[in-house]
């Protein structure tokens, strides 16, 4: 792959420099702790990773970090896994993320956005005075700091005030979406055994209604630790027997009390598919978050008290997660609860518009279909207020870089492009949005501060200009501190510290090019990833093969050259059973109710058999990279698979493909 110097698709002007937060940051660090003053953002970066516990410190001095109890030191034991941040501190991540209602009371924290396209805001004292008025109800109702408090909830205000006051608290945040099948999350919640559970009775999806009352009712027989019940009528309807209503128990007007937790105590559960088993339920601290997101935030996307965040997500991604945190920075957050494209193609742009978004995010999906419709957004939308788009989930194409900077362009606006990449893993980015650094097409910009991010070959030497598999090779605050039910750390092990031991592999393949820009080539394992909603495989194996016809399947998720998501699901049928409409039918039924809407296959197909490890495993990478034009003997070792010829099925219809 060639990366030789071409010209910049975008460059930050000199007054965007000055002005940006990061460029304050390094002068401040500069004067107080050593870092370079010149140099821009590769000798920034430099210090970050080679001065690890002073950069750290930088950030949490320069965001006043409140620690009720001051830490020994910053970093304790720094080997991976098990880095030991900030021992002896003590401090509540809700705290810090409703300080601005002591100085913008009535400014809107939150805008809400349902598919009227109407935002409604909530300000900065109204969000506090729910999360206190909550988390005192649920401390009456037993919580403690370490019971789990799960999320059955819609992109709404009241799922940001039930995860503040479950943090208030010291309690553990979860959450799925409601387009989740019961199994699903129930696969989910019943690892971390919640003790409340807040629901919805329903949402509103692509202009209809969708029930769930009768999936809330199978979450509350499948939970046993459930002590409470909350309802949030989204529809109207009255609260099931049993259940407390939420307009009760946000009632009071209350100071909320944050209870002071030490550093690495839990925050949440935030849930990533491995390929076999159950979801790995991953845990991060409420200081690791809390210092990752203000340098994420604050520094890596510029955002402060002036600023309006929005990014498209659900309460089931990680990017939801993150969205909130915009509450670190002072920033208002905007929350969209409806489909990305209703009632038209373009709804996002119009809730960007309508919101006066300042940093706008979405998928790489949605930017490459508004390309494909022919939608012009910066020609129909006033989106004048718009400073940066930024995209996440898969990589974006060239051609979606140069469409939104030619769209923008034309209308006379210097948009900053971030293309961005990190993972559930550490709900945070490892390389993506530099405010002062040009934008290459296809490349993201820079790894991330404190991210010593490296590309490495299979015997675990650097390269540059070449890909490798993507590793960061000392710790960061977010990374988990542990995974769920798992008492010997072996599944978080095992999880990223197996290829090179000691060392973090995030299953992504990337080039870290010579101009310090970092180019993402998807996924080195077998997640599949749609929508920025992942999901393992092993999800839709049980969901498929519950039906009598299909004796085994294997589901592939490719990314496409032109920024597509090609997922086939790969069929063996019982003997006597037929590829009809009506099994069609029922497979992609399943997979939509029990599972999720986004994971329904794009085709289903009929195959001789599935090839497995001489253990039993389903080789899914191999035929991955046969599908994407790998050469047989170049994809798979062939003194590991049980039946080679099998192979052959899948490398003829690679060959069709391409």
């Amino acid at each position: 792959m060639s990366t030789a110097n071409p010209q910049p698709l975008w460059q930050p002007d000199p007054e965007r420099i000055a002005q940006a937060h990061i460029t304050t940051f390094q002068a401040w660090a500069a004067e107080h702790h050593g870092a370079p003053a010149e140099g821009g953002y590769p000798a920034l970066h430099r210090w970050s990773v080679d001065h690890l516990d002073t950069f750290w410190k930088a950030v949490t001095e320069f965001f006043d970090v409140r620690f009720s109890t001051p830490y020994a030191r910053v970093l304790g034991d720094r080997s991976m896994p098990g880095a030991e941040w900030f021992p002896g501190a003590r401090l509540n991540y809700a705290e810090h993320a409703l300080r601005a209602a002591a100085t913008r009371a009535d400014e809107p924290a939150l805008l809400y956005v349902d598919e009227t396209h109407e935002p409604r805001p909530v300000t900065w004292a109204e969000l506090r005075r729910q999360v206190g008025s909550l988390a005192t109800e649920l401390r009456a109702l037993g919580v403690r700091p370490g019971d789990r408090v799960s999320g059955y909830l819609p992109n709404i205000p009241q799922a940001v005030v039930a995860l503040l006051a479950a943090a208030a608290v010291g309690a553990v945040w979860t959450s799925c979406a409601p387009d989740f099948g019961a199994r699903s999350v129930l696969d989910r919640f019943q690892q971390v055994e919640p003790v409340v559970l807040f629901t919805v009775d329903g949402y509103r999806y692509g202009g209809k209604e969708h029930d769930r009352r009768e999936i809330v009712a199978e979450l509350r027989r499948e939970l046993p630790t459930l002590r409470a019940v909350v309802h949030i009528p989204l529809l109207g309807t009255p609260a099931p027997e049993g259940a407390l209503e939420w307009s009760a128990l946000t009632a009071a007007d209350t100071e909320p009390a944050f209870e002071p937790v030490p550093f690495d105590h839990p925050l949440w559960v935030l849930y990533s598919s491995g390929t076999t088993g159950l979801p790995k339920a991953i845990v991060q601290s409420q200081g690791g978050i809390l210092v990752e997101h203000l340098k994420q935030l604050g520094l890596h996307c510029d955002l402060g008290p002036e600023d309006r965040f929005f990014w498209y997500t659900s309460t089931g991604w990680m990017m939801w997660n993150f969205l909130v945190s915009g509450l670190l920075t002072g920033t208002t957050i905007v929350l969209y609860d409806g489909s990305p494209g209703y009632p038209d193609i373009s709804a996002q742009w119009r809730v960007a518009e309508r919101t006066g978004a300042t940093l706008y995010g979405t998928s790489a999906a949605y930017v490459m279909a508004c390309r494909k419709a022919g939608v012009h957004p910066a020609r129909d939308f006033d989106l004048a207020r718009v400073q940066c788009v930024a995209t996440t989930g898969s990589p974006l194409p060239p051609d979606g870089f140069r469409w939104l900077h030619d769209e923008f362009a034309d209308s006379g606006a210097d948009l900053w492009i971030a293309s961005v990449s990190g993972g559930t893993d550490v709900c945070s980015c490892f390389a993506g949005a530099v405010p002062t650094l040009p934008v290459y097409t296809g490349e993201l910009q820079a790894p991330g501060l404190g991210t010593d991010l490296q590309s490495w070959d299979p015997s675990g030497r650097p390269v540059v200009d070449e890909v490798g598999e993507l590793v960061v090779t000392n710790p960061m605050p977010s990374m988990p501190i542990r995974f769920w039910n798992d008492p010997d750390g072996s599944r978080y092990h095992d999880s990223y510290f197996d290829m090179y031991p000691g060392v973090w592999r995030h299953g992504d393949w990337i080039t870290l090019t010579s101009r310090g820009s970092v180019i993402i080539h998807g996924r080195s394992d077998s997640t599949l990833n749609r929508q920025g909603v992942r999901m393992g495989s092993a999800d839709i194996y049980e969901v498929v093969e519950r039906l009598p016809e299909i004796k085994e399947s294997l589901v592939i998720g490719i990314e496409q050259p032109d920024g597509g998501y090609w997922m086939p699901l790969f069929v063996q049928l019982a003997p006597g059973a037929a590829l009809d409409d009506a099994l069609l039918d029922r497979i992609k039924r399943a997979i939509r109710e029990q599972l999720s809407p986004r994971h329904v296959p794009d085709e289903i197909i009929e195959v001789p058999g599935v090839p497995h490890t001489l253990t039993g495993k389903r080789i899914e990478v191999p035929v991955k990279r046969l599908l994407q034009g790998t050469p047989l003997e170049k994809a798979v070792n062939p003194g590991s698979i049980d039946n080679l010829d099998l192979l052959s099925f899948y490398e003829e219809l690679a060959r069709k493909r391409g």
